[in-house]
């Protein structure tokens, strides 16, 4: 049985490789998906892929009051409601130390990563409440520790945490569940940046590294983190919220 049948999901951050595999797998578990990035031309190979009976897109950034309203009221003129948000979008931001950290980017960062899922929140949260839906937001294992070099990126992904934390308890009066995912390094299009960010020239050779420290030694799959979206979206966690779910192959067990 379908585990989303007749759901509607929005997901931003849609056309990476962590949003793409969520829609893929949702749809096959019965959903429509409204898809929100700002590559427009890779939005709409994703949708041809998923099926435009199945998924639409929103071009958006996710960082704008206006636009965020704009996504949400599309889902809702599209599909007709709105049964999750999976606030997806990301940047990582740049390999630096905190003296040298530019402070432009340290703002961009903290402005897509925690001021987009706010705004997310903020304007689908009324739409949850009339289906009593739930939210999965994407932090990271950096949202559980630390790591040198990437202070944006780790202050980011902690925040994330009490955003949250607080929604959570705000959305439990109303039904709404809302929970975060943790991921370790995924085979990404941001890890190669990363890797890079840390040893110019050598990205492989940092890859090697960060899959060592992982107990079960490698990166994760996209697909896998879609895995445990799927989870949380669904029925079968109808009694979970407020958690942070580690998909990190044994790292935050260390």
């Amino acid at each position: 049985m379908a585990q989303l049948k007749d759901k509607v999901a929005i997901i931003t951050g849609g056309s990476g490789g962590i949003g793409i595999a969520t829609a893929k797998r949702m749809t096959e578990e019965g959903a429509k998906v409204l898809l929100v990035d700002l590559d427009e031309d890779a939005l709409k190979d994703a949708v041809a892929e998923l099926g435009h009976d199945k998924a639409a897109y929103a071009v958006a950034d996710v960082t704008d009051p206006d636009q965020t309203q704009a996504y949400v009221a599309a889902a809702v003129e599209k599909f007709g409601k709105i049964d999750i948000l999976v606030a997806n979008a990301g940047i990582e931001g740049v390999v630096k130390p905190i003296t040298d950290y530019p402070v432009e980017m340290f703002d961009k960062v903290l402005a897509v990563n925690v001021r987009g899922i706010f705004l997310g929140l903020k304007y689908a949260m009324p739409e949850l409440k009339k289906t009593k839906g739930n939210v999965v937001i994407m932090s990271s294992v950096a949202g559980l520790g630390g790591t040198p070099d990437v202070s944006a990126y780790i202050t980011s992904k902690h925040a994330l945490v009490g955003l949250m934390r607080t929604a959570a308890l705000e959305g439990a009066r109303d039904g709404i569940r809302v929970n975060s995912i943790h991921p370790s390094p995924v085979e990404t299009r941001m890890m190669r940046s990363l890797e890079e960010g840390f040893a110019p020239g050598h990205g492989g050779e940092a890859k090697k590294g960060f899959a060592a420290s992982i107990p079960l030694q490698r990166y994760a799959e996209p697909d896998e983190i879609a895995d445990a979206v799927i989870y949380l979206s669904s029925d079968r966690a109808k009694f979970v919220t407020g958690v942070r779910l580690p998909v990190d192959g044994g790292m935050t067990a260390v």
